[in-house]
């Protein structure tokens, strides 16, 4: 006897019916559409063959391939490996499969749309930090013209929340960490921010400017790329040229790289400099002293991402719009007093 597993195109046969009255039959949603003897018999002959419903049974009773596409720049992050495990623990409750799909870097926003329509997917969530005109174009095209229901996770587009997006409040939480700074006694403190203008960047450069200029205090921002090798030149000649007490880095790793900077360069931390990281990776617990970091429930915005996109993958008329804020938290260790 043969060891393959029986398929759907196993209990048509031997039911004597097509492949979608089966997928109906043994879905429960769907098998009131079958005649009662005819979904007995599929019951029975799926039973015989030890045959169980599988994802593809779902797709040809509903027209749907129950694939999701995630579009990210860098799964290396800590951040974005977070937010994609939260997307498969709600995807594998909800049957979905996932389909990760590189973000092009030159824009050539043309291809992705062409993968994308070739995938078939019921749905996209959009993970790349930058969202240029290009980008916005894409996105709407697929969500307009082709009708794919469609999630920002954790960006959003600047001045338009036609799109949903889930996120936390970036600016507020800017402004939070800064005034925390300031409690401190610190009126030196700086923004170490990304040299490309990415959205929720600039929310949070904007909440540091607002906490300065409530207390009167000069804002200082540092633009860097982000990337490891050249964080050390563009911080150092930052620091050659201004005087800090207090740091802020937009993403943990910048502000890891400006700590060891300043640590080799003969400052106490944080008895003579202050810092604080953003998203709470756990590389903030790899350092010594410990980074203090704005909480980013990174892990839940993934999931409740995935969430809202099932849902408008259900429902035939889109219903969400605008910003779904999560809860952040700012959390103090060895790198502030």
């Amino acid at each position: 006897m043969s060891d393959r597993r029986p398929t759907i195109y196993d209990v048509a046969k031997k039911a004597g019916v097509s492949n979608a009255t089966v997928s109906r039959a043994l879905n429960n949603k769907l098998s009131e559409l079958v005649k009662p003897a005819t979904r007995k018999k599929v019951v029975k002959v799926a039973k015989e063959l030890g045959y169980k419903a599988n994802t593809l049974a779902k797709a040809l009773a509903t027209n749907k391939s129950t694939q999701v596409a995630i579009i990210c720049s860098d799964l290396a992050r800590g951040s974005v490996a977070e937010m994609v495990k939260g997307i498969l623990t709600v995807a594998q409750a909800y049957k979905y499969s996932i389909i990760i799909v590189p973000s092009p870097q030159d824009d050539k926003t043309e291809n992705l749309v062409s993968d994308i329509l070739s995938m078939r997917v019921d749905g996209v969530l959009y993970m790349v930090d930058e969202i240029t005109d290009k980008r916005e174009n894409f996105l709407k095209e697929i969500r307009d013209t082709y009708n794919i229901p469609l999630v920002l996770v954790n960006t959003c587009i600047q001045n338009d929340e036609s799109i949903c997006s889930v996120q936390i409040d970036y600016e507020q939480a800017g402004y939070e960490v800064t005034k925390e700074l300031i409690k401190e006694g610190r009126k030196k403190i700086a923004l170490l921010t990304t040299l490309k203008r990415y959205p929720i960047s600039i929310l949070k450069e904007n909440g540091y400017i607002k906490a300065m200029d409530e207390a009167n205090l000069t804002p200082r921002i540092c633009y860097t790329s982000g990337n490891l090798n050249s964080n050390y030149d563009d911080i150092t000649a930052f620091l050659n040229t201004n005087d800090v007490d207090g740091i802020i880095g937009v993403r943990d790793s910048i502000a890891i790289s400006c700590m060891n900077i300043m640590i080799n360069n003969g400052k106490k931390i944080p008895d003579d400099v202050s810092i604080f990281g953003f998203q709470n990776t756990r590389y903030s617990l790899l350092t010594n002293p410990e980074l203090s970091s704005v909480d980013i429930p990174v892990s839940e915005i993934g999931a409740k991402a995935m969430k809202v996109l099932t849902s408008e993958m259900e429902d035939e008329k889109p219903n969400h719009k605008g910003r779904i804020l999560l809860k952040h938290g700012i959390i103090k260790r060895g790198t502030t007093k």
